[in-house]
């Protein structure tokens, strides 16, 4: 579980955008490009090298 007072301060490092915790699948996840940083015993990984981008929309 994340601190929601530790998520009001974090952000993006890649845009600078909020980020929300999913908990089922330990990720915090960028509002604005949606990358997504996984949280690995409790510590928030905001690498992005580490982070998973988001998936493309199939039209």
């Amino acid at each position: 579980m994340i601190d929601t007072k530790l998520l009001d301060i974090l952000a993006c490092p890649s845009c600078k955008g909020d980020l929300e915790y999913d908990a089922r699948n330990q990720k915090l996840i960028c509002t604005e490009c949606g990358l997504r940083y996984p949280v690995k015993e409790g510590i928030p990984i905001l690498l992005v090298d580490e982070a998973e981008k988001p998936a493309k929309n199939k039209k």
